[in-house]
């Protein structure tokens, strides 16, 4: 690994550590609104995103900076790009269940190059350098041995569409149980989803509907882990896709016969 994105990596991971301990700190004691129907918005989401977008400008003052909140885009057309979710589960969050995390993508000319996500609650860090393998607190993660759908627990989540989307991804669901998959679970955030595919926790996972900031980071973490990840039709993932599909690689085009739809 080149100095250059140690530093980027270590960046990352003073950012993430800086935002998980204000998340926790806030944990059970912030107000919320909501951004749109039963999308959520916390204190803690915006004063976390300042936290990490102060951080990586202070060392790195001419990049760009794309974040979730208040739809934040800085230096636009930088070649070095962060993408950031400073809280993904913030409707866990506000609920006070112990499941989120925070997302760092690392982006040079629109490949993402390194990742962090910060589970605070496990004090689990995620990362990962292109062509340089995952990583979790330290040590080296992969993906599971699951051969088939048949032994495989995986993952979903729902877009705040409870129209269409909603109904479409029920539907798959009961595909799936039909599959006789070992079975499902919906968390509700989606790096850490992404995570646990990469280190053997859950086999597969898929959701309709993402942004960038839900995937980035965790996109190159998977790969990293082995596995494969491509939108929910099959073709390649990348910064511009809108759902998603990934696995451990051993039944993936098993598994997108069942989930893919136009």
């Amino acid at each position: 690994m080149d100095s250059s994105i140690n530093k980027k990596i270590d960046v990352a991971i003073l950012a993430a550590r800086q935002a998980g301990k204000i998340i926790l700190e806030k944990l059970g004691n912030t107000a919320f609104s909501d951004k749109a129907k039963s999308n959520l918005v916390t204190e803690a989401d915006l004063t976390a995103q300042k936290t990490i977008t102060d951080c990586i400008r202070k060392h790195f003052p001419t990049h760009g900076i794309f974040a979730e909140e208040e739809a934040l885009l800085l230096n636009k057309g930088a070649e070095d790009l962060w993408i950031i979710d400073p809280l993904d589960g913030t409707n866990n969050f506000a609920h006070t269940i112990p499941h989120f995390s925070i997302s760092i993508a690392y982006t040079r000319a629109g490949q993402v190059v390194a990742g962090v996500i910060f589970d605070p609650n496990r004090d689990e860090m995620f990362t990962a350098v292109k062509g340089s393998g995952a990583f979790l607190n330290g040590t080296s993660i992969s993906v599971s041995e699951a051969r088939s759908l048949q032994e495989a627990i995986i993952a979903t989540g729902f877009y705040y569409d409870r129209d269409l989307m909603m109904r479409k991804t029920l539907e798959t669901i009961e595909k799936l149980f039909e599959a006789n998959i070992h079975g499902i679970r919906r968390f509700g955030s989606a790096a850490l989803d992404l995570c646990w595919v990469a280190c053997g926790r859950f086999d597969a996972y898929f959701e309709y509907k993402l942004s960038p900031w839900d995937f980035a980071a965790g996109m190159l973490i998977l790969e990293e882990a082995g596995g494969k990840c491509t939108d929910h039709m099959g073709n390649p993932l990348n910064l511009k896709s809108k759902g998603i599909a990934v696995s451990n690689g051993q039944f993936h085009q098993e598994f997108l016969n069942i989930i893919r739809w136009n």
